[in-house]
């Protein structure tokens, strides 16, 4: 009498040919269907990094601290850059969603505002939403006032963000025409940059942090002496910062250095390519008008 081996891969009574049948006939369509799936997935165009582009009511006389027509520039700048969807917000006005669309979807967030180092700290809801944007990777970028605030309290959360900061009581600033140099021409966000002289509200011998890694990129001759204001900064956290003390006129958004290297400060935060002759950065005369 010949034996049968009982199968080991089917437990008790073996299943009827119909059945197996059936089986792997719905286990190949569930396979095709995500094959197909991920196929069309694939052939997507990524989605664009979503940029927050925050400013407030002027703080100071007009053609100063123009926040909300500075932004507008900025917006102008990227809009040549379809990896990237800006979002101008007044942050002066009811916005009960920022807090959520900072923490959840927002790729990168600039601060062009009114003490910026306090704005991001005073509420601590905002302050938990940006800590989980940054811990997601996300870019911070601060313009001017931005990079700032005038209570010392805010100087350690402050550069724990940003990288370097214009705070506290002993802070300093001035207002004059000098020569500014690009003194990292290597790094992506210099590219295209040249060294002007311009007039602007210098903020100088501004603190960084010790911890991640914190790159010059443009300094200013100030009382002879070369100053920082702006950098790059490559957070502990693994994201990444960009701060810049300039724009404190709204005149300086004529210059295509500025414009470039704000934009290109954006990019590099949000890790995506720079030409390697700078971003065209190019506006007409009616964006540079302030309204």
């Amino acid at each position: 009498m010949q034996k049968h081996r009982q199968s080991t891969c089917w437990p008790g009574p073996r299943p009827a040919p119909v059945l197996l049948i059936a089986v792997f006939v719905a286990a190949a369509a569930v396979t095709f269907c995500a094959s197909v799936g991920l196929a069309a997935e694939a052939g997507k165009p990524p989605q664009p990094k979503q940029v927050l582009l925050l400013g407030m009511n002027r703080d100071h006389p007009p053609g100063t601290h123009e926040y909300m027509s500075g932004l507008r520039v900025l917006a102008k700048c990227l809009a040549t850059v379809e990896a990237v969807q800006s979002t101008i917000v007044n942050v002066d006005q009811p916005w009960p969603e920022g807090n959520r669309l900072i923490a959840e979807q927002a790729d990168a967030i600039v601060l062009y505002l009114g003490e910026g180092g306090r704005w991001m700290q005073s509420d601590p809801q905002r302050l938990a939403a940006i800590r989980k944007l940054a811990a997601r990777g996300g870019g911070i970028v601060g313009l001017h006032w931005g990079i700032g605030a005038k209570d010392d309290k805010y100087v350690p959360g402050h550069l724990e963000l940003m990288g370097g900061m214009h705070g506290g009581a002993d802070r300093k600033y001035t207002i004059t025409t000098t020569q500014i140099t690009i003194v990292n021409r290597q790094h992506p966000i210099a590219a295209g940059l040249r060294d002007i002289r311009l007039h602007d509200e210098y903020y100088y011998q501004l603190k960084f942090a010790t911890r991640g890694k914190v790159t010059p990129l443009v300094q200013a001759d100030i009382n002879g002496r070369p100053e920082t204001i702006a950098w790059a900064f490559e957070r502990p956290d693994g994201g990444r910062s960009f701060g810049f003390g300039g724009m404190h006129f709204h005149d300086n958004w004529q210059q295509e250095v500025c414009r470039r290297l704000v934009a290109q400060g954006v990019l590099w935060t949000l890790r995506l390519p720079i030409p390697k002759d700078g971003l065209p950065a190019a506006v007409d005369p009616e964006d540079l008008k302030i309204r």
